[in-house]
């Protein structure tokens, strides 16, 4: 059980300090103000150290099984509280356990349930909590769960996808160039030795071969400088500045580019379609949306495009200047905008962005594997036939001799 450290004054107007154990911050309120005390600070602690953890990060997969068993109690005429104290003993995850006794000590002190969700933004996304406010107004808050618990559930499989997709191709890679380290900095300087006892005429291949192992040798600071490179490039790509600059290159990159772009379009679609199902006005359903998208060239675009809905502009007409969208998805959308089935046809457009990603992923490893093959192949096969020239060249002096 957690601990916590607490400031209080008694009923003499005196400070008093003190710690104990107890579930929630709100479980050690209530046990302060029976005691006659008036809490000022509560903070946890961790051996002995007290420590402001801020709010608590909470798993999409933990988000999706939550959502799902509090739509079947809602469904079911059970109190949101009990079925959240219900959900929170079964609860495995120490996070979610954490944010719904949070959550039920607000509800006991009056507050309605979104108001109880919104003081925990790290724990549920800005599109998750303005569906819910939407619901929670029209009483349809046990099919609202249903569904965002299978958004959740897509956008978690979608990401899966995206995931092992890129991650593949570097795994090889990384394999590929653990592969040349090793022969480069440990078969081949044996090699070379032997080679130089022997004194024998080397081919250019088993040369170049042996100028290149010399890198891992007398030129080491050479290889210390090319690694130096390419983490100075990865921290910058990760910083604030290159983050544009990587978005940008990840969207022009040849067969990743298709990958990117379609996983980003089907998370916006998915998105902005809870949304507006769930009663959203537009403008705040694209702002959330909007802060959902992770790329900042889709950000910069879709931004500009919100403001001109606001000013009039209607819906398609601003996202197809945008150029991020392909025809039948703008097709889509004047659809939608024309017949008020807006969000339907995102619906649509977020299940085609869907199949269109799968054909993308499966054409890029169809593509990368006999690359990867053959790139691997002949970085061993170029380096068996210098060995194998050379060692003939050896052999072919001895018999002279």
């Amino acid at each position: 059980m957690p601990k916590f450290a607490y400031t209080a004054i008694d009923s003499s107007g005196a400070t008093v300090n003190g710690k104990t154990s107890a579930e929630t911050v709100g479980a050690v309120r209530a046990v302060l103000i029976a005691k006659d005390l008036v809490p000022l600070n509560i903070t946890e602690t961790v051996s002995g150290i007290n420590i402001n953890l801020g709010k608590p990060k909470l798993k999409k997969k933990e988000l999706m099984h939550f959502s799902r068993q509090l739509s079947v109690f809602v469904k079911a005429g059970i109190s949101i509280i009990e079925a959240l104290e219900t959900i929170a003993e079964e609860a495995q995850d120490r996070v979610m356990r954490k944010v719904i006794s949070e959550m039920i000590d607000d509800l006991r002190q009056g507050s309605t349930f979104i108001d109880a969700a919104n003081k925990h933004p790290d724990a549920f996304p800005p599109y998750y909590l303005g569906v819910l406010g939407s619901a929670e107004l029209t009483g349809n808050l046990d099919d609202t769960l249903d569904k965002l618990a299978t958004y959740i559930d897509r956008d978690l499989t979608a990401k899966q996808k995206v995931t092992a997709a890129l991650a593949y191709p570097g795994v090889v890679i990384g394999m590929a160039f653990v592969t040349v380290f090793v022969l480069a900095g440990y078969v081949l300087p044996q090699f070379k030795t032997l080679f130089e006892e022997l004194g024998s005429d080397l081919p250019f291949s088993t040369k170049m071969l042996l100028a290149f192992s010399s890198l891992f040798g007398s030129l080491w600071y050479v290889t210390v400088l090319g690694f130096a490179s390419i983490v100075g490039v990865f921290v910058y790509l990760g910083s604030s500045t290159g983050k544009k600059v990587r978005d940008k290159l990840m969207l022009n990159l040849p067969i990743i580019k298709g990958i990117v772009h379609y996983s980003i379009l089907e998370r916006f679609c998915r998105v902005l379609a809870a949304l507006v199902e769930g009663g959203v006005a537009l403008p705040e359903a694209m702002r959330v949306t909007i802060d959902s998208t992770s790329n900042s060239v889709f950000t910069e675009r879709l931004e500009e495009a919100r403001q001109a809905m606001i000013g009039g502009a209607g819906f398609t007409a601003p996202l197809v200047e945008t150029e991020l969208f392909p025809g039948a998805a703008r097709q889509m959308f004047k659809v939608g905008e024309e017949t008020g089935t807006l969000d339907k046809q995102l619906e649509v457009a977020a299940i085609y962005f869907d199949r269109e990603l799968e054909v993308r992923i499966k054409r890029f490893t169809n593509a990368f594997e006999p690359a990867m093959i053959v790139f691997v192949g002949a970085i061993v096969g170029f380096v068996a036939v210098a060995l194998v020239q050379a060692m003939y060249g050896i052999i072919g002096g001895i018999k002279e001799q």
